[in-house]
């Protein structure tokens, strides 16, 4: 499947076929509780897959790769209309990140096989923070030294996102030692199975989410590294654009979900001969959720466009806003949704207790609200 930028109509189209397949395949709540183990599972790979044959997995990516042919823009609406329609493929997003990662910066091998990879719903994982190097990346210690002919890594990563489906991890680890704590940092493509590398899934709020990954003697062939050598901080800068985009468009649509089912609810319950949501209470809470919501996409799809326009341009306050604004609205959104829906709201016989769960890390992971907010404040010269 070839796609064009995507401009309005297309946009819109594009969206009605993701509502299609979503309904198709994971439309009910049955068909949610297979797939997710009863919502203990965050990613479906048969799912992923199914994507990847549709050619949606690879829409970020040229066809000469094995993609789709589309953009930031594409991705957003795929990753909207995806959580929207509650499709356990978190992996998806982050395979997208190492994609574009594999892009930028990869040898022209490199891209076939990571964004032919991505492109057929393969998962790929990012390994960035450690116990002591969270929002602090740059303290990280994790660390693949020298030999004849590659690396030798040593040292663990945490809250590693799917980790277990994963064909590989990108590996941010430290190669050299500077006085400044951001150089002397490599990426580096580790094949999961490659010997030394263990997993050990954490018990979450949300499920089994993320991952502690233990790196112990790992050798790593010196053809793996992604970009240059000891540049890896500047090259995950160049990237924040897309990583919360991806974030953004997928907290957007988890928001709009929460939204819908809140309204949907409201309506039908009655108390006092009414629907409880014709109360003003509801309904004037409702109505501002409502215009946060059409104030987010606006925003969200509005800095994918600019970045499909201008690749190599950094929009990091536009970025940071996108993120920021859509994880805590999404937030917002499913709290308010179980306060509106009473009891019903925290029983799991409706989706709003998942939701929560699922939505009150969006404001931690990925670059916490208070790391966004001081990157715009800064954008000001603050």
């Amino acid at each position: 499947m070839s796609l064009e930028p995507t401009g309005r109509e297309t946009s819109a189209a594009f969206a009605g076929a993701v509502r299609s397949f979503v309904a198709r395949e994971c439309g009910s709540p049955e068909q949610r509780a297979q797939l997710t183990d009863h919502g203990r599972e965050a990613h479906s790979s048969p799912i992923c897959h199914k994507l990847g044959e549709l050619g949606w997995a690879g829409v970020a990516f040229p066809e000469r790769y094995g993609g789709s042919g589309g953009g930031v823009a594409d991705a957003c609406v795929l990753l909207e209309e995806l959580a929207y329609g509650q499709v356990p493929v978190f992996g998806l997003g982050i395979s997208m990140i190492v994609g574009r990662t594999a892009l930028r910066f990869g040898t022209e091998q490199q891209r076939h096989e990571i964004i032919g990879s991505v492109s057929r719903g393969e998962v790929s994982a990012i390994a960035m923070s450690e116990p002591e190097a969270g929002s602090d990346v740059g303290a990280m210690r994790c660390a693949a030294r020298h030999t004849g002919d590659g690396y030798v890594v040593d040292g663990q990563k945490t809250w590693i996102s799917c980790a277990p489906y994963a064909e590989r991890i990108l590996l941010v680890c430290r190669t050299g030692a500077t006085g400044r704590k951001h150089d002397g940092v490599t990426m580096l493509e580790v094949p999961r199975d490659t010997p030394g590398v263990e997993i050990r899934p954490i018990d979450t709020l949300g499920g089994r989410e993320v991952n502690d990954v233990f790196f112990t003697g790992v050798e790593v062939s010196a053809d793996r590294v992604i970009g240059v050598e000891h540049q890896a901080w500047r090259q995950l800068m160049a990237g924040l654009n897309f990583e919360r985009l991806v974030c953004a468009a997928t907290f957007l649509g988890n928001a709009r979900r929460a939204f819908d089912d809140t309204l949907a609810y409201v309506s039908g319950r009655r108390q006092f001969g009414r629907p409880v949501g014709s109360f003003q209470a509801l309904k004037h809470r409702l109505a501002d959720l409502a215009t946060e919501l059409e104030c987010c996409s606006l925003l969200v799809h509005d800095i994918a466009r600019r970045t499909d326009d201008d690749p190599e341009r950094q929009l990091p306050r536009e970025a940071s806003m996108a993120k920021l604004k859509a994880t805590e609205l999404a937030k917002a959104v499913t709290v308010e949704g179980m306060q509106m829906m009473g009891a019903a709201g925290y029983t799991t016989e409706y989706d709003m207790e998942r939701q929560l769960r699922q939505n009150i890390v969006g404001t931690v992971f990925a670059g916490t609200s208070e790391i966004q907010r001081d990157i715009i404040g800064s954008s000001y010269g603050l």
